[in-house]
């Protein structure tokens, strides 16, 4: 399937793409904060840039697209260009998982909220809530 958009078009919708202050970082940054927890953002001292940092608890949120970081649950894959989509998702996937291991290994834990994830918030909730532990 060819691409429906002429590459002045893909490129312009492509450079609104955010990597910071997404919808769901922001949905998910309102209910830490609700909670109650402080945190600091985007720690580029760390690997993978966390979107949420608790720097005291030595924990961090990460925040992913389904699409851009290949939810399994989700599905969404392009309709065009798999050629070229289809390595460069896998290669974010195998990114996200080296910066786990990595913070891991620095002795930082990890919390992997997906888009998809941000719809429910009392589950939300209670997923931050046991990952931080109480106030």
């Amino acid at each position: 399937m060819t691409d429906t958009l002429t590459p002045a078009q893909r490129s312009e919708r492509m450079s609104r793409v955010r990597g910071k202050d997404t919808k769901p970082e922001l949905i998910v940054r309102r209910v830490v904060r609700a909670l109650g927890y402080r945190y600091r953002l985007h720690a580029k001292n760390l690997p993978g840039k966390p979107d949420i940092v608790f720097p005291l608890r030595r924990r961090v949120i990460f925040v992913h697209g389904c699409f851009w970081h290949r939810h399994v649950n989700c599905g969404r894959i392009p309709k065009s260009r798999l050629d070229f989509w289809a390595p460069k998702l896998e290669s974010n996937k195998l990114r996200d998982a080296r910066n786990r291991r990595q913070l891991r290994k620095l002795g930082w834990r990890s919390l992997v909220v997906w888009e998809c994830q941000t719809k429910d918030l009392s589950a939300l909730e209670a997923r931050i809530i046991r990952f931080l532990g109480r106030l």
